[in-house]
Parts: C-alpha cells; sequence; structure tokens
C-alpha cells in the first residue's frame, strides 16, 4: 500500500480564502479546508438545525486548516517549501506539518478528474495518461504535472493560456518568469513561437519543465529551463514576457522586467488575486506600464501591459 502525506496547513481563519488558492497550485486534484469560523450560521444556513456536536463547538473559530496529500513518488518538502515561499510573499502566517497516511488509490482516483480539455482557440491540454482523445486542429500539449503548479485546469494558468495565444506568431520569444510545470513556455512553442525561455526558483519544478518540454518534442536551444530567483540567470530581450506568480513578486518584479523587453514587448501577469489588484496596478504605474486588457476568472485577474513610449 502506497503511503501518501497529508501537509496540513494552519493559518489565521480570515486568511483561509487566499491560502486555499495558494495550496491549490501545489496539486492538481484538490484540496479539503477545515474553517469553523462560522459554525452555528452555516450548520442554520445549510441543514437549518441549531444542535451542533460538542466536538465541533470546541474547535478553535480563528484558525483555519488547509489539507493537501502529496503522492508517495514526490518529495513533500519540495511542496513545503513552495507554499512557505508562497504564504511569506503574500504576509499570510502559517504552520505546515506533516502526517503519513495510507491510500492506494488515492494517486489513481484524482486523475479520474483531469481529462483532456481545450484552452483557448487552439491548444488541447493532454494530461500523459489520457490516450482518447480528440483535438480536431488544436495542438496537443502533453503535461505529466507531477508536483509542479501549471496543468491548464487552475484558472490562473488559463487566463495565461488564453491571452499567451494572441500574441504568439512565428520569429517570437518568450520568457516565463516562475515557469512551473512549464506549460506556458511548452504553448509557446506549441503555438509557434521560435525560443521559450522559462525560469523558477524550485528544483522540482525546474526538473518537470524540462521534462514536459521532452515530452512535446522541445529541448534547448528552443526551449531552456533555468532555476534562479527572477531574472537574476536571464539575459537577452523577449517578444514576450510572462508571469503567472503572486502579487507580490509581480510587483517586485516590475521594477526590471522592462530590461527584458523591446519597447513594442508585451507584460502578461496572472496569478494575482482580486484583493491585490489595486498594487498591481500602482506597481504598473510606478514602473511605467499601461494596461492593454484585463481579464478574470473565479477571483483571478489576469493583465496585459507593454511599456509607456
Amino acid at each position: 500500500m502506497s503511503e501518501w502525506t497529508e501537509v496540513k496547513i494552519v493559518v489565521d481563519a480570515e486568511n483561509v480564502d487566499k491560502a486555499g488558492d495558494i495550496a491549490s497550485m501545489v496539486v492538481p486534484y484538490g484540496i479539503y479546508i477545515e474553517d469553523y469560523s462560522e459554525l452555528e450560521k452555516e450548520a442554520w444556513e445549510i441543514a437549518h438545525i441549531d444542535l451542533i456536536d460538542e466536538d465541533l463547538l470546541r474547535k478553535d473559530r480563528t484558525k483555519a486548516i488547509v489539507h493537501v496529500y502529496i503522492a508517495p513518488q514526490e518529495n513533500p518538502q519540495e511542496a513545503v517549501a513552495f507554499l512557505r515561499e508562497r504564504y511569506s510573499a503574500e504576509n499570510i502566517e502559517s504552520e505546515i506539518l506533516l502526517n503519513a497516511c495510507k491510500n492506494e488509490d488515492w494517486e489513481n482516483n484524482w486523475k479520474q478528474y483531469f481529462h483532456p480539455i481545450p484552452v483557448g482557440e487552439k491548444l488541447l491540454i493532454r494530461p500523459t495518461w489520457e490516450d482518447e482523445f480528440d483535438a480536431g486542429d488544436r495542438k496537443v500539449l502533453n503535461i505529466e504535472p507531477g508536483l509542479a503548479f501549471g496543468t491548464g485546469t487552475h484558472e490562473t494558468t488559463r487566463l495565461c493560456l488564453e491571452t499567451l495565444e494572441k500574441h504568439i506568431a512565428d520569429g517570437v520569444t518568450v520568457l516565463d518568469i516562475g515557469c512551473g510545470s512549464g506549460i506556458l513556455s511548452v504553448a509557446a512553442l506549441l503555438l509557434g513561437a521560435e525560443k521559450a525561455v522559462g525560469v523558477d526558483i524550485d528544483a522540482l519544478a525546474v526538473k518537470t519543465a524540462i521534462e514536459n518540454g521532452e515530452a512535446n518534442g522541445f529541448k534547448e536551444p528552443e526551449y531552456t529551463i533555468l532555476q534562479g530567483n527572477l531574472t537574476d540567470k536571464v539575459s537577452g530581450k523577449f517578444n514576450v514576457v510572462v508571469a503567472n506568480i503572486v502579487a507580490d513578486v509581480i510587483i517586485m518584479f516590475c521594477e526590471n522586467v522592462a530590461d527584458f523587453m523591446y519597447d513594442d514587448s508585451i507584460f502578461i501577469t496572472s496569478g494575482i488575486i482580486d484583493t491585490r489588484e489595486q498594487d498591481v496596478l500602482d506597481a504598473f504605474e510606478k514602473y511605467g506600464f499601461e494596461v492593454l486588457a484585463r481579464h478574470t476568472e473565479g477571483g483571478w485577474v489576469c493583465f496585459e501591459c507593454k511599456k509607456k513610449i
């Protein structure tokens, strides 16, 4: 029987929605949240009862717990490192606990919910274990998500893919900051880009991104994945720069992203929770970016920008 790892993330109840959104970036098969902050109200609204179990009444109402489950073949410490980095960037105080749990069916159970899905007008995202699909005239992007963020099912990734599609043509070069699984870089190449460079601070994401590139027939020099912090390993300029990461990192990145852009380059940002939208807009204004378009889905925001000339 395979042994899975349960990651329990304890946060203040007021931060649970944002904490849950970030936790959903770690795994493609769902999370479980315990939040008892409005226990009596919800018990009445949902079940129309006011008699609640004593054990439930004793739960700490000021805290909430996000549960994430990590597959046996993955390293839970990678997930913990990812979560701590993202929570720190969003100023969310958290306590992260690890527990072993055995469930031989879990790994295959979540896969039944991740099927080939069309994204935008030109792509079909295909999990590598799915052999029956009809792509029509769409380009097929083969993806094995592993632990790295980016399957195409999460709103932030989907918004990026739909936006990226509009700006890719033959000869275009792409820089993907916080590349995760490499899905955006691979998509750009499938759509006709000449070159894509992906960067991630996380070693597991880099490994996964390289493997996903190979699964789609891409390798250096057209497809390059670097391990580094933002652009510290990057050189040159790109026609499209995309960053699907958290708001605080995007704000920090705004200061020097123009160094990697031509005058007519496009800067696509996503992973922005709507409550942080104005902070990101303020950074665009401060560092000389003009918003061309805004896209939203499920409480997430994606921007298309260019340098003010």
